[in-house]
């Protein structure tokens, strides 16, 4: 028998075919349960009301009640306008409507008492009131008080469902809704929270006696939204990790043997630690899925390569996918040659690699000869077989949508392949909770030794023949620099500097030393043809879009120049940002504006300033942009929040993942009398769509 909340919104009193496809199409509402989840956006407090005389400019919004002497409509057209007078014995205030004339002219009633409420404007001597709202007096009692304001489209306004028509939509099926609204939380998880109960809860968010009982109803509503998402994750973790077999990586020879003898450098005490870690993970008999958050330059690399070498003690091979060819190429400079130091083989495969060597590459990586294939979406492809795929290190996984990561995980059909996947780009916790909330996270905290933190200044165009000098003596002292431009052909919407004349500029300016132009419009062959000339110092100046964001390590580069830096968001100049610094030179990144700067952008520009520890600028990237932009940048799948807000909402986010990992620890299946509850909201969200990926 089908609940009652899940009954079709047409049938509710006063509603009908019509208003319901508005309400289904516009808003989403389709059922009582719905409307009831079709929360305000504010509320207006309208317990008091004004005289007309106490009326100010300052004042945001007021409510007068009076007597409607007088209404009329002047002009025509577009100029058409209707006004009308209320009066209430200590003064008049003139009323206006541009629009949706003819539909409150059917409304007016002259002489009838009115409650009339809406921002004052000092027009000349007097005030007046645009688009208020009218009530008649005798049928105003409801509201009064905190009123809902409800968000709504253009296209349902001009059909004559304003927030009032909802308000007094959901106000009728409140009570007979009441008794069907189920909890949902258990009574321990109520009383440790001191949360409402669900029913009150929907009741107060609407329609609150008082702000307290209105800030409680938002409390619990959004504790509830974080902790199904929570227990959603959780669940899928524990699931995983029971069903899921991987290759147990115990012990490893060539490890020991690369560390004592081979290692390059000292490993910092969060590489150390996360590598431990992984190894746990690697002998667990269970597949590893494993999110490894470090910062620029913090060493991600060498930790994912020696993670590698443990599996090739056990004769599993590893690959690297990489989101471009130039961050592959870079992997693979790294990577192979400390392959050929450990004595195991590394190859590359792009789409760029020739037919003629990929052949025999997929036949060696087919029969095992191979140990580490490093490559982009070409190790995707069908015809790329591996003998015995152990681990998958997935990098700048976020652009790399599910189901190509999926199609990687599918190639070994025997056991789940471990995977690492890494982002140099730092999430915010809460972000990393809801997005990779089903992944155990390691992060890499430390900079490697001997790197110093990179000086960041912020200068105007005005600078630009003082900044040209700084950039000539790095350059005489043996230094090189690069230079970013955010467009490569001029716009006529946008005044932007663009990479053409500012190459020209750089060229003209140094002309005693080689410059060089990347950029994403480039053949794959030049853009490695002036990589490599940069890399060997043949050119000392390179000018490029963010086609360098991301896999370019040059530590002889001290100097990062950002044109137009208001244009980019926070976490393109971090990421940015981070393409200097990486030998054991001072280091420096400038930061070109214009004058002119939107608050946003001052604070995008001080911050970077201010700090050079990505995981603080990610906080500040949340705040400013809100969790769906930066989610959107993600590929995230960031599931639809009504009420909370990732950025603002991280203490009641931290309670409901303890909640829901101390409830899963103590009963797995929720199978506990006092679980059911909870579970019964798991299987109805999942039969509703509420998914994410088991692949990272």
């Amino acid at each position: 028998m089908p609940e009652f909340l899940d009954t079709r919104i047409e049938y509710l009193k006063g509603i009908g075919p019509q208003k319901a496809a508005l309400l289904n199409t516009e808003l989403g509402i389709f059922t009582y349960a719905d409307l009831l989840e079709y929360y305000p956006f504010r509320h207006e407090d309208r317990s008091r009301i004004y005289k007309i005389s106490e009326i100010r400019e300052d004042m945001p919004y007021i409510q007068v009640s009076g007597r409607l002497s007088t209404f009329k409509i002047i002009g025509t057209g577009f100029k058409k306008r209707l006004t009308a007078t209320i009066e209430d014995g200590s003064g008049r205030l003139e009323l206006v409507w541009f629009q949706g004339i003819n539909w409150v002219v059917k409304k007016l009633v002259p002489g009838a008492e009115y409650i009339a409420f809406g921002k004052p404007t000092a027009y000349g001597h007097q005030f007046n009131i645009a688009h208020p709202e009218m009530d008649i007096l005798s049928e105003a009692s409801a509201q009064r008080g905190l009123v809902p304001v409800y968000p709504l489209t253009e296209k349902i306004k001009t059909k004559s469902i304003d927030s009032k028509a909802i308000s007094k939509a959901i106000q009728l099926l409140l009570p007979q809704a009441s008794p069907h609204i189920k909890e949902t939380l258990s009574d321990e998880v109520l009383e440790k929270y001191k949360l409402l109960r669900r029913k009150d809860a929907i009741q107060f968010i609407h329609f609150p006696p008082r702000l307290q009982e209105l800030d409680k109803a938002i409390a619990r509503l959004k504790f509830e939204e974080l902790f199904f998402i929570q227990l959603k994750l959780l669940k899928q973790m524990g699931n995983r990790k029971e069903a899921a077999r991987g290759q147990i990586f115990k012990g490893s020879d060539r490890l020991t043997e690369f560390y004592k003898s081979h290692l390059p450098f000292d490993l910092t005490n969060a590489q150390k630690k996360v590598i431990k870690e992984i190894y746990q993970d690697l002998c667990s008999g269970k597949q590893m899925n494993r999110l490894l958050q470090g910062d620029v330059g913090s060493g991600k690399t060498i930790v994912a390569f020696l993670c590698m070498l443990i599996g090739t003690d056990h004769e599993a091979q590893s690959c690297i996918m990489a989101p471009t060819e130039i961050l592959a190429q870079q992997h693979f400079t790294t990577i192979s040659a400390w392959a050929e130091l450990a004595g195991i083989r590394a190859v590359l495969l792009t789409g760029s690699t020739k037919k003629a060597a990929r052949k025999p590459i997929l036949e060696d990586l087919a029969e095992g000869k191979i140990d580490i294939i490093i490559g982009t979406h070409a190790l995707l492809e069908d015809p790329v077989v591996f003998k015995n795929l152990g681990l998958c290190v997935i990098d700048e996984q976020h652009r790399f949508g599910v189901a190509q990561r999926a199609k990687l995980w599918m190639k070994n059909s025997r056991f789940a392949p471990h995977i690492l996947v890494m982002t140099a780009t730092p999430i915010p916790r809460t972000l990393a909770m809801t997005l990779y909330g089903d992944l155990d996270v390691s992060v890499i905290d430390e900079l490697p030794v001997g790197r110093k933190p990179i000086q960041t200044v912020h200068q105007y165009d005005k600078d630009i023949l003082k900044v040209y000098g700084f950039m000539r003596k790095q350059v005489q002292e043996g230094r090189q620099v690069y230079v970013v431009f955010p467009l490569i052909e001029e716009s006529e919407k946008i005044d932007l500097k663009n990479l053409s004349d500012g190459f020209d500029s750089i060229e003209n300016a140094f002309q005693e030393y080689s410059v060089s132009m990347v950029h994403g419009r480039l053949k794959n062959e030049n853009k490695d043809y002036e990589m490599q000339r940069f890399i060997k110092n043949e050119t000392q100046i390179m000018v490029a879009t963010t086609v360098i964001e991301v896999g370019v390590n040059v530590p002889n580069a001290s100097v990062m120049v950002i044109f137009n830096a208001e244009r980019f968001g926070l976490s393109q100049l971090h990421q940015l940002r981070g393409r200097v610094g990486r030998g054991a030179d001072q280091s420096y990144c400038i930061l070109m504006t214009d004058f002119k700067l939107s608050a946003d952008a001052r604070k995008r520009i001080d911050t970077m300033c201010s700090t050079n520890n990505g995981f603080e600028i990610a906080d500040v990237d949340l705040s400013l942009r809100g969790p769906g932009d930066m989610a959107g940048t993600m590929q995230s799948g960031l599931p639809d929040l009504k009420l909370a807000n990732l950025a603002q909402d991280s203490v009641i986010l931290t309670h409901a993942r303890q909640t829901a990992q101390d409830i899963l620890t103590e009963d797995s299946d929720l199978s506990l009398p006092k679980n059911r509850p909870m579970k019964d909201v798991l299987i109805k969200k999942h039969v509703e769509g509420f998914t994410w990926s088991k692949i990272s």
